[in-house]
């Protein structure tokens, strides 16, 4: 994951979630991309440290075991830089520019005309990212398999061009990751100001879900309304299934308001956090543990990457 500071519920049910439960079947290893945050932000980076350290405590508190799973900083390990010049010489600019994801990214953010060299190469740096430590799977939504397979590509065109077996073909592992509406209905993300933070307080959340919009047709309590369109209808399937039905049936009569469900979810919703915010609260007030954390998933992550590298020297005879 790119830093970019402390994470909303959508990175919580569409990511982190995931994270937690594949730990316990793979070995996993989890990535800060600040390398990959300087495409679109590498204007101004003061930012980054701090923004490193609270998405770090986001994934400790929403169960990410540094024991199981190491957690290190891209930009520690040189070797990335390394095997993306490389690698960067084993794929065309043409192939690059076909990648539908950059091609969206670079409409949504007016870089058509002056994408940078570092933002069309991403997909390579990322491959380094992966193989480095011989990847078999990366868990991603269908919109990131055409990554994968550039990394499929470049492990495909080194091993053959170099005789050697040194990388596998990452494959992709498809993950249903929830799309989780924000505040306004749309897809929750920080940039649209519709988002709720896994560290926002109690009253803060109640703020927040007493703003977001529901059925536009549903104006006053006893209006017929229509649950699948409202975003509080999808808070409450999510975080407290137990009652949905019985939530559907209230709003489609209209016998449930939309202010008496908001502080219904609002209350089930604290609960489903709390265990996430007594994590934060102790890694906020032991920052040296974080520190630590990083300290040591950098070790780690660095032990197999020189020795990858090592491994495409000798397949490469370089000096």
């Amino acid at each position: 994951m790119r830093p970019t500071g402390k994470l909303h519920l959508g990175h919580l049910v569409g990511a982190l979630e995931s994270w937690v439960q594949l730990q316990d079947q793979y070995d996993n290893f989890h990535l800060v991309a600040d390398w990959h945050a300087l495409t679109t932000g590498y204007e101004n980076t003061t930012a980054l440290r701090e923004n490193t350290r609270d998405m770090v405590i986001d994934w400790l508190a929403a169960g990410i075991d540094p024991d199981q799973s190491p957690i290190f900083v891209q930009s520690h390990i040189p070797e990335h830089a390394e095997l993306h010049l490389i690698f960067s010489m084993l794929v065309t600019v043409a192939r690059l520019e076909r990648n539908p994801a950059v091609k969206e990214q670079a409409r949504a953010l007016h870089l058509e005309d002056r994408i940078s060299y570092g933002h069309l190469g991403y997909p390579v740096l990322q491959a380094a990212d992966i193989l480095l430590y011989k990847g078999d799977l990366v868990p991603v939504g269908e919109d990131q398999v055409p990554h994968v397979e550039i990394s499929r590509e470049i492990a495909r065109r080194f091993n053959k061009l170099y005789k050697t077996r040194v990388f596998p073909e990452p494959e992709a592992r498809l993950t249903q990751f929830a799309r989780l509406p924000g505040m306004d209905g749309q897809r929750m993300s920080k940039s649209l100001g519709n988002s709720i933070l896994m560290a926002d307080p109690p009253d803060v959340i109640q703020q927040k879900l007493r703003r977001t919009i529901t059925d536009p047709l549903k104006i006053r309590k006893g209006d017929p309304g229509r649950p699948d369109i409202c975003p509080i209808f999808t808070y409450h399937a999510k975080f407290y299934p137990p009652t949905l039905q019985t939530a559907r049936e209230g709003c489609e009569s209209g016998q449930l308001g939309c202010v008496e469900h908001k502080l219904e979810v609002t209350q089930r919703l604290v609960e489903y956090l709390e265990p996430i915010w007594d994590k934060r609260r102790y890694y906020e007030a032991h920052p040296e543990d974080v520190t630590r954390i990083l300290d040591q998933g950098d070790r780690r992550a660095g032990d197999i990457a020189r020795q990858t590298m090592k491994e495409v020297r000798d397949a490469m005879k370089l000096p």
